[in-house]
């Protein structure tokens, strides 16, 4: 059982009632956008809703800062927490513009489900991110490669111990002007002691807890020089899944291919937009699973000509080198690779409005 929600608000007006706060002292003068890490700059406000009595209420953006929380916590103590990314921009007549929100609302009902926590009416959702990037405008970044990094949330806010689902959230956005995740090509390391989840688990669901049990091998494969994993089933290690920040695909003989959705894999809006590109191209797509020792024949064999990962954050990461068992497999040069190339143009020129919006995936607003 989850909670379903309503929400004291003039949602029968058509829009929600959210109370807006702004800084006294805004520091937008000294924000340079040339030199951006990716999520260390936060903007100056941040939009706050909370769940009791079966309602969402007193929905509001304030400035951004720090807030008080008990040492009882549940969130704290059962891990009830669930998050989204997403990247707004700017085009350039001013509009603002996110991609596929709707998505990203869906999959955030779906880990709240999964948590057991209260649903979040997707419009809610929308809406509390476009008045917040109203409100932060000026802070959307405009230099290459750079974005709005959007992260809503949503935490149990239950003050009391005992494993149970919690009867109170919070649910918040804030925003990060970013620059790219990976400035380059990354290495990766197929992952065959630890599992990131288990059939049946959480795996599906964008929740702290996925990300908190990969640090551990993450670190291990970073101080080895590794940028990223790449999991496989918890069950045998003999079947890809996923990268750590990141849906993985491979073109192997001409054939754009990647694994199947499971309880063990995060239905990526990326993955999904990936797919339906592809696919309106022309190009050949076969979603099925993808065994470690297939991967490594068709890199030895050169049938493998291209490997990235998509996901919000990266958008489309070209793989330069994976490794398996000790051996390192360099792949195919960057400038090589027209699928991944031609995806990355076309998501990012769409992104930013550069080009039409062909697939309707474009939401603008001022």
């Amino acid at each position: 059982m989850y909670l379903r929600a309503e929400f004291l608000s003039l949602e029968n007006m058509g829009k929600y009632d959210i109370r807006i706060e702004r800084v006294k002292n805004s520091k937008i003068d000294e924000f340079d956008s040339s030199n951006l890490k990716f999520g260390k700059m936060l903007s100056e406000h941040m939009f706050v809703a909370d769940y009791t009595d079966g309602k969402w209420q007193d929905a509001r953006i304030i400035p951004y800062g720090n807030f008080e929380i008990s040492p009882a916590n549940s969130a704290i103590h059962y891990g009830q927490s669930i998050f989204e990314g997403m990247k707004a921009f700017k085009n350039d007549r001013g509009e603002i513009l996110l991609f596929r929100p709707d998505m990203n609302a869906a999959r955030f009902n779906r880990s709240a489900e999964r948590m057991c926590m209260a649903q979040l009416p997707e419009d809610l959702f929308i809406e509390a991110i476009q008045e917040l990037l109203r409100v932060d405008k000026n802070w959307i970044p405009d230099a290459p490669g750079s974005s709005m990094y959007i992260r809503p949330f949503m935490f149990a806010t239950d003050s009391a111990l005992g494993v149970k689902p919690s009867e109170t959230y919070r649910f918040m956005v804030i925003n990060s002007p970013s620059g790219p995740y990976y400035a380059e090509p990354v290495r990766v390391k197929i992952e065959t002691d630890y599992t990131r989840a288990a059939s049946g688990g959480t795996g599906a669901a964008k929740t702290a807890g996925n990300y908190a049990a990969s640090l551990f091998p993450a670190q291990k494969a970073k101080q080895d020089g590794f940028d990223q994993i790449i999991w496989t089933d918890g069950a045998t290690h003999t079947f890809i899944e996923e990268a750590g920040t990141m849906n993985i695909m491979f073109v192997i003989d001409g054939v754009l291919r990647t694994c199947p959705l499971t309880s063990t894999i995060l239905p990526g809006v990326t993955r999904d937009s990936v797919l339906k590109y592809a696919a309106h191209k022309g190009m050949e797509i076969n979603e099925a699973p993808i065994k470690v020792d297939e991967l490594i024949a068709a890199i030895e064999n050169k049938s493998l000509t291209e490997a990235f990962g998509v996901g919000t954050a990266v958008t489309v990461s070209h793989i330069k080198e994976i490794s398996y068992k000790g051996k390192n497999h360099n792949l195919p040069p960057i400038e090589s690779r027209p699928v991944a190339n031609d995806i990355h143009n076309f998501l990012e020129k769409v992104k930013r409005g550069q080009i039409e919006d062909e697939l309707g995936w474009i939401t603008k607003f001022q």
